[in-house]
Order: C-alpha cells, then structure tokens, then sequence
C-alpha cells in the first residue's frame, strides 16, 4: 500500500503483457498502479480508490469501452486526468475530439516509459 504523497494510477488494459509492462514502468517511476483488466472492474477501482490520474486502453474488450470508460469516469470526476493508450494510426488519432469526451491526451503504443511518465506528471499538474 502506497503512503498518502505517491501518487495513484489506476490502469485499465485486457492485454496482460503490455498490462504488467506499462505497470512495471509506472512503478519504477514512483507511482502506486491498481491495473485491472476490463473496463467494469476499471469503473469499480475508480469509484474505490479515485486514483490521482486514470490510464486507459482505447479499445478494451470491445471497440469502444476504453472511450465508454473515459466518459463515465467523467461523469464521475470532472478534474482527474484521464489518458487513452491506443494502437490504432496517427490519423484516427488526430481524427477524434478527444477534448470533447473529457479526455486528457492520446498516446501511441508502444509508449516509452519517459514519455509516459512524463505525460502523467504533466497531466497531474495541469488544473
């Protein structure tokens, strides 16, 4: 259990290798990661532990339920940042209103461990 200064990511990805390796970087970069693997137990962690920023698979066990996730979180929490990890291309990507769903950023998998982390400390800061 992490102590009340590390921060809490909750993580939401069905693929279990790219989960436990996302997991691992988040650890190594001094976060506390409760990493769930579809977007129902997702909502649960979220509405049990309200992490400090929310990662998510864009496509999860369905096309849409990472985006379905992000929007009912939402709904949940106004501030909390929420980032969508996603494999489709850079024009889909680039296609979508991702401000409009309340979503925070998009990255690219396979995202590198600085980049990611930084983008969550980044996200954590902005009001």
């Amino acid at each position: 259990m992490a102590d009340a200064q590390t921060p809490t990511i909750l993580y939401v990805e069905d693929d279990p290798d790219f989960r436990e390796a996302v997991e691992a970087m988040l650890v190594a970069g001094g976060y506390d990661v409760e990493a769930v693997p579809t977007a129902e137990e997702g909502l649960a962690a979220f509405q049990a532990r309200r992490p400090d920023a929310v990662l998510l698979d864009l496509m999860l066990e369905e096309v849409d339920s990472g985006v379905t996730l992000a929007t009912r979180i939402r709904g949940l929490d106004r501030n909390v940042p929420i980032l969508l990890l996603t494999s489709v291309g850079d024009a889909m990507v680039e296609a979508q209103d991702w401000g409009r769903l309340g979503v925070t950023g998009v990255l690219q998998k396979p995202v590198n461990a600085d980049t990611l982390r930084m983008v969550i400390q980044n996200a954590r800061r902005t009001p």
